[in-house]
């Protein structure tokens, strides 16, 4: 019990690391080593810091992931926090093997409750979740299935023999819903410059 609490404030944490990054535009392990970045309680968590940057090396495929299975809801125009919550949550269950794919749901959920963008924000956040862990289970059980880790290799592998570069955490303007008390003195002045952080959630496409 201790531990999933443990494990619940990390990633409320790496919440806050991943929506701060894309407030300052910038990558969540430059975030986490920063000094004006504060936290609920102490330093930051090992797990959330392993949370935040393990969406960092694999965004490219969480982001695909999540672009084919969000209906109707365009990754780009999506609440920031929402987006955070979805990657932070997809990392955990597609690399992540000691915790189950129903823990890792219902914290998403939680935090949607507690900071999405929009009123729909938990419901929205439980039906992508459902729809990746499906595709996860689909993957799996298919012949010579390829991990995570080894289709991300795979990719680096391709890109680099294309002359391809990946580029920052993608970017978005800020809305309601901010972790509470969390975002450091950056985060908070770049959301007051954007809008009021009580405002309701961006419109998805």
């Amino acid at each position: 019990m201790a531990r999933r609490h443990e494990r619940t404030r990390a990633r409320r944490c790496a919440l806050q690391v991943l929506y701060t990054s894309e407030i300052q535009n910038a990558h969540p392990s430059v975030v986490t080593t920063s000094e004006r970045l504060l936290y609920e309680d102490g330093d930051l968590p090992e797990y959330a810091q392993r949370l935040a940057e393990g969406v960092e090396a694999h965004q490219a495929e969480i982001d695909r992931m999540l672009a084919s299975t969000s209906e109707n809801w365009a990754l780009a125009r999506m609440p920031i926090v929402d987006r955070s919550i979805l990657r932070l949550a997809t990392f955990e269950m597609a690399y992540v093997d000691d915790v189950p794919v129903s823990v890792t749901i219902n914290e998403a959920v939680e935090l949607a409750k507690d900071f999405g963008g929009e009123d729909e924000s938990p419901r929205f956040v439980n039906g992508v979740l459902g729809r990746i862990a499906v595709q996860l289970e689909e993957r799996a059980a298919a012949p010579g299935a390829v991990s995570g880790t080894d289709a991300d290799a795979a990719d680096g592998v391709a890109a680099e023999a294309a002359g391809a570069a990946d580029g920052p955490a993608a970017g978005g303007s800020a809305e309601a819903g901010a972790p509470d008390a969390a975002v450091g003195a950056d985060a908070a002045a770049a959301e007051a410059g954007a809008g009021a952080p009580a405002a309701a959630g961006e419109a998805r496409a």
